[in-house]
């Protein structure tokens, strides 16, 4: 591909802060809340978790795109995030396998970015100050740009699930012989769909407003609670139907944003973080096994550790080696167990994905 002049861009963040760089991706105007992720590979995962959804994403490692893209190595149909910040973007790809550019596939999907910039003080300054609003633009500068900046909503009290959510029911591995799960849908990635068609089970993915009663007309074996953006604390619908689960006593299994609507179905709250944490590199610690797992993380809520500590209903199960964050729990007299970060992502070693095979276990114990 012939790479045309790129014109400057600039990225104005919440409290003033301005970086100045070149546009990559489609060229335009576009913001979010920013964060960052430490991931030294699987961009274009990154781009396309529907739990970016909202966000711009500053890649902390320095060489982007030196792998292209690929049509199989997304979690989605397109790219969820609302921004992209590099430091170097390369021109050139070396993976033979690749189907394009990582420049093409931006473009295609009309995704606004900015390279160029020194990303290492971009997430100090987002380390120290917290994550906050900004905007990238190769189109406005100034007061315009800052105008567009201050319409955009809060990430707390943000219900954004329903934005990304399919919009109707379908259903997954049908030919398999095993159990059937019911997904509740709040932005779910497709390699957690994988891992349990991978175990034989026929699942059915259900909207993220859907009730309880349409879930178990179906008849599932096991409930399902996904991954998703936005502030679990306004999802009231998705906690409402997740308590009614838990009082009929079917097998529960939530992962991210399925653990804050877990914690919040029995009246543990969540919180926004100051910054979050997204990686491939953090190691959380088991508690019943005392084994040390190394995961993929990807959130800007957590569940209180206070309250969960005091809860009659649940109980601490996995807890972040760096900050001493909720990183699981259980329920007590329930089958219904979940954890923060991401089994079916793979930072290297696979140390997490046992838990699937838990929560099948988990449906033969309650047959």
């Amino acid at each position: 591909m012939k790479y045309p002049t790129r014109k400057k861009a600039t990225l104005l963040l919440q409290d003033g802060t301005t970086f100045t760089g070149h546009s990559i991706g489609k060229e335009g105007t576009s913001g979010g809340e920013i964060c960052f992720n430490t991931g030294m590979t699987g961009y274009q995962e990154i781009y396309t978790d529907p739990s970016y959804f909202g966000q711009i994403i500053v890649n902390t490692t320095s060489h982007i795109g030196n792998y292209g893209a690929l049509n199989s190595e997304v979690e989605s149909d397109k790219p969820t995030i609302k921004g992209l910040v590099v430091n170097d973007f390369s021109k050139i790809y070396s993976r033979t396998k690749a189907t394009e550019s990582l420049q093409e596939f931006l473009e295609r999907n009309n995704t606004v970015g900015i390279g160029g910039v020194d990303t290492r003080k971009i997430v100090r300054h987002i380390r120290t100050k917290g994550a906050m609003n900004a905007i990238i633009s190769s189109e406005l500068e100034g007061e315009a740009l800052q105008a567009e900046l201050d319409k955009i909503p809060s990430m707390e009290s943000l219900e954004l699930s329903t934005k990304v959510t399919t919009k109707k029911a379908y259903e997954l591995g049908e030919s398999n012989k095993g159990f059937r799960v019911a997904i509740l849908d709040l932005g779910i990635k497709r390699s957690i769909l994988k891992n349990l068609t991978d175990r034989d089970c026929h699942c059915k993915v259900f909207p993220a407003e859907t009730t309880f009663e349409e879930m178990e007309k179906w008849n599932p074996d096991g409930y399902f609670i996904s991954n998703g953006p936005g502030d679990p604390a306004v999802m009231d619908y998705a906690s409402t139907t997740v308590a009614e689960v838990i009082e009929k006593n079917k097998p529960v299994f939530g992962i991210c944003m399925g653990s804050q609507i877990l914690a919040k179905a029995v009246g543990i709250p969540t919180y926004k973080m100051h910054h979050g944490h997204r990686g491939l590199n953090h190691p959380v610690k088991n508690l019943r096994t005392g084994l040390s797992e190394i995961t993929s993380q990807n959130h800007g809520f957590a569940v209180e550790m206070e309250a969960l500590s005091k809860s009659d209903f649940a109980e601490l199960t996995h807890i972040d080696l760096n900050h001493d964050t909720v990183e699981g729990l259980r329920l007590k007299n329930k089958p219904a167990f979940a954890v923060q970060y991401h089994p079916e992502s793979s930072p290297g070693p696979n140390d997490s994905t046992y838990l699937f095979d838990d929560f099948i276990q988990l449906i033969k114990e309650n047959k």
